[in-house]
C-alpha cells in the first residue's frame, strides 16, 4: 500500500513531485518553500552555502513547513550523505557519479545491512518521521532514497551498469553539466535538443530498470516536459533566482511611482 505521507512511496508510485532547490544556508529560506506549498525542499550542499549545521537546522524546518527533505552532497562525499540521513534527510543526490563502483559505494553508504553499510544512529530522522527507533528501522532502506546524478558522457555511457546497483534507487539529471559534457566543453546548453534527446533516454532506461528518474528544470515548460519523459522528481524553483526577480520587480515598481509624482497609481 502507498502512503502519501512517504516521498519514497509517492515516487515509486508515479506521482510527479516538485522540489524548490535552496543554495543559501539562512534555515528560513528552506521553510519558506515549505510553506510556500513546495512538496519537496532541496538543501544544495555541493554549490550552495550550507554547512552541517545550517543543514541540520534546515532539516528540522523544513518538516515543520510540511515539505519531504531532501539534500545534495559535494563530490563522493559519502559520509556526508549517512549523517544527512541520520538527520532526517528523505533523499539523498550525489553528483558526477560516473561508474557502477561509485553508484554502489554512495548507496550502500545509505542503507542498512545486510543491503549496504550504513552505521545506526537515526534519532533525529526517527523523531522527524514521527516514529520510534525500532518502527524507524523496519522500512529505512526502503524509504531513505539514493539517487545518483548523471551529468557526463562518462555516465551515459555506464548508465545501464549503474541502474544494475540493487542499492541505487535512481538518478538525477543535471542537464547543464551534462551539455558541457556531452558538447565536450564548447556550449553550456541544457535546455537544447541534443540535452533534451540524452535526457529523454536516461529517463527511458531509468525506467525500463524500474528506478525512479529525477532531473533539474530550468522552465516551467521543461518540468511539464520531463513529466512527459517519464521523470518523477523535478527540480524547479531556485532561492537565489526568486530573490533576484523580486528584487529587481520590486524595484522597477518603486522607480514607476517615484517618477509618475505624488498621487499616482502607477504600479499597484
Amino acid at each position: 500500500m502507498t502512503d502519501n505521507s512517504i516521498l519514497a512511496d509517492k515516487l515509486r508510485s508515479g506521482q510527479p513531485v516538485v522540489t524548490g532547490w535552496c543554495l543559501l544556508s539562512a534555515p528560513m529560506v528552506p521553510e519558506l518553500f515549505a510553506r510556500a506549498g513546495y512538496e519537496a525542499v532541496t538543501l544544495d550542499m555541493q554549490h550552495g552555502m550550507f554547512d552541517f549545521d545550517a543543514a541540520v537546522d534546515s532539516l528540522g524546518l523544513i518538516a515543520l513547513g510540511g515539505a519531504h527533505r531532501i539534500a545534495r552532497i559535494p563530490v563522493a562525499d559519502n559520509a556526508l550523505a549517512g549523517r544527512l540521513i541520520d538527520m532526517g534527510a528523505e533523499c539523498i543526490i550525489a553528483p558526477m557519479i560516473n561508474s557502477r563502483e561509485e553508484a554502489e559505494q554512495f548507496a550502500r553508504a545509505m542503507k542498512y545491512p545486510p543491503m549496504g553499510e550504513r552505521s545506526w544512529s537515526p534519532r533525529r530522522a526517527a523523531t522527524l518521521a514521527g516514529q520510534t527507533d525500532d518502527e524507524y528501522l523496519v522500512n529505512a532502506n526502503a524509504r531513505t532514497l539514493a539517487l545518483a546524478m548523471i551529468e557526463t558522457q562518462e555516465a551515459v555511457d555506464a548508465l545501464d551498469d549503474i541502474l544494475s546497483v540493487p542499492e541505487l534507487d535512481g538518478i538525477f539529471v543535471g542537464p547543464s553539466d551534462l551539455s558541457l559534457s556531452l558538447s565536450k566543453g564548447s556550449a553550456l546548453d541544457p535546455n537544447g535538443p541534443e540535452t533534451a534527446r540524452a535526457c529523454a533516454d536516461i529517463a527511458r532506461k531509468t525506467i525500463a530498470a524500474g528506478k525512479i528518474a529525477g532531473i533539474f528544470c530550468l522552465s516551467a515548460e521543461k518540468v511539464e516536459e520531463a513529466v512527459a519523459q517519464g521523470y518523477r522528481l523535478m527540480s524547479y524553483g531556485i532561492d537565489t533566482v526568486f530573490i533576484d526577480h523580486s528584487a529587481r520587480v520590486s524595484l522597477k515598481e518603486a522607480g514607476a511611482v517615484a517618477l509618475a509624482g505624488p498621487g499616482s497609481k502607477a504600479g499597484y
